[in-house]
This record gives structure tokens, sequence and C-alpha cells, in this order.
């Protein structure tokens, strides 16, 4: 299977009509249409539906389409590291992680590294612990943010020497907002939406003292600003992290920090015995200069700190 026809795979997903995909690509359509039916012939598997208007995927086509992508990016990301010159710290930094305000540390590093080498890019990925982790494990993004509580045996990591705060974002004509923080017995039978990661789910549930199961859980998120949505137009009350959503003083919704107070830490991650590019290894290196002090290195860096490096202690 040559890398061509992957790049022909993904403009037919997309174009969903042999005609435009030909067109996009400067290919003829019998060209394009016999590429993809050996595609195929070759998986053993049927990719498309061949409609009389347009093309869709079929199940083993999107498990597809995502593979193809992955290859695709990941031999563009190896490309452009190896054609870094020496001379010159350039290339792309790819970090992936929940959201959370600590982000403003990644950001501190990476404006002090873009200050000394301005041909470094970052590529920021937003998703859950898993996603991140897929991405780490894929060789797709060289560090994760995480937020805890998350199992980061399989990876070398240090804490932050930040932590961020749970509570509850909701309406200001709501009950609870005339409090200033919020109790479990405050949330008892109130519609509450709600992380999808099954572990901090659980660490809510232990605060709230009973099971997940016992919630009356009416949607589940995965990134807060469409969940603030759905808060600001009466759904629920969203269970949440501190600072991920502004909150103008004119603005419809507040936070209540949870009673007692439920914190949780953070940690940079990424795979153990990784190979980083330059800019990678270079810009762990400012990170930790920015949180802890010292010169960030000019040069290329040991590939990192595990979770006993003494400069997290």
């Amino acid at each position: 299977m040559e890398l061509r026809t992957l790049r022909y795979f993904l403009a037919v997903a997309q174009a969903r009509t042999i005609s435009a995909a030909a067109e996009a690509l400067h290919v003829t359509q019998p060209t394009l249409s016999r590429q993809m039916q050996e595609l195929e012939e070759e998986l053993g598997k049927t990719l498309f539906l061949r409609g009389k208007r347009s093309i869709t995927l079929t199940e083993e086509g999107t498990f597809f389409r995502k593979r193809a992508q992955e290859i695709l990016s990941l031999l563009e990301k190896t490309t452009a590291e190896l054609r870094a010159p020496d001379e010159l710290l350039s290339g792309d930094i790819h970090i992936g992680g929940g959201e959370t305000d600590a982000i403003r540390l990644i950001a501190r590093a990476a404006r002090r590294m873009r200050q000394d080498h301005p041909q470094v890019t970052f590529h920021i990925f937003s998703g859950n612990a898993e996603d991140v982790m897929e991405k780490i494990d894929r060789d797709l993004v060289d560090f994760g943010l995480f937020i805890e509580p998350v199992d980061l045996s399989g990876y070398e990591f240090f804490r932050l020497p930040v932590k961020d705060r749970w509570g509850v974002l909701m309406r200001k004509d709501a009950p609870l907002a005339a409090r200033t923080s919020v109790s479990p017995a405050d949330l008892r039978g109130l519609p509450l939406l709600v992380s999808r990661q099954n572990m901090v789910n659980n660490e809510v549930a232990g605060w709230l003292g009973e099971t997940h199961d016992a919630l009356q859980v009416v949607a589940t998120y995965n990134l807060l600003y469409s969940a603030s949505i759905m808060v600001e137009e009466g759904l629920g009350y969203a269970l949440c992290l501190d600072r991920i959503i502004r909150l103008p003083e004119d603005g419809p919704l507040c936070f209540r920090p949870l009673r007692p107070a439920m914190e949780v830490g953070l940690n940079v991650a990424w795979k153990k015995q990784q190979l980083f590019s330059k800019p990678a290894r270079v810009f762990l290196e400012y990170l930790k200069a920015s949180l802890w002090g010292g010169p960030a290195a000019e040069g290329v860096a040991a590939a990192g700190a595990s979770q006993d490096d003494p400069a997290t202690a």
C-alpha cells in the first residue's frame, strides 16, 4: 500500500464523490475509482457505500480513515523534524491536554522559547485523558497535560506546582448562586452535567458520598464550552474545574467551589523512552526553567524527567 493511496482515499472520503475527489487530485475518475477498488481488495473490506449521488464510509472505512490520517500526520511530523537545519532550532512541538487554567504554564514556557527560537511552532490538541494518551502512544503528540485522577504508570511525567479546584458552574439566577460554596447535600437531586471520564466521575461521586449511578446526570461533556451553553439554557448544573470558562461580571453564569474543597493535581507526561525531536527536548528544559527557575537549555537537552525528578520534589 502506497502513501499516495492513503491520500487518494482521504480525498474521496472528504469529497464524498469520485468525480470531485479526482478533480481535486488532478487524476482521472477511472484511475481513482480503480485505486479505491484495489485498496478494498487489498484490505479485504468494503470501505465505501456507493450511492447514486454520493459515497459514504462504512464502519471499516471510518476506522481506516482515522488510521490513514494518523499515518500521514506522523509522516509529515517526522519529515519536518528531519529536514530542520542543524544550525537552526526549528520545527513543531505537539502538546495535548485537558481543559485547565494550568495551560498558562505551558504557554509561558512556549512564549519564552519562541522569543529565542522563532522558527518553532506549537500545535495544541484539546481532549480528555484517553484521547491524549492515545495520541502520545501513536507519537502524534510530544507531551500531554493531565488532570488528576489519571493513571500515568506507563509514562514519564512530573507534577506541576499548581492545583485546580472543582466546583459547580450555574446560572446566576439559580438558588445555589446565593451561596459562596456548594456542599454534597446541596447537589443531591439536582440535574447535573458531568465529565465523560470514568475516573473523574468516580472521584466526584466519592466526594458526594454516592455512587455515580445515584446521581441525576442529565448530560455528559468532553469540553466545557458546550456544557456551559447548556447550563446557560437551563439544562442543569455543570460539575467542572475553575477558571476554564471566562465569567464576565455582566454574564449569566457563575462558579461556586465545592465544600469541602476538592483540589486536583496536574501532570506533564510523555512516552517512556521517547525519542524526542530536538525542539521537543529543548522545550522540556524551557518548561522546567519556567516552573522552577534556572537557565533554559540552548542546546539539545536530556530526554526529560520522571516522577522521581528531584526538581519536582
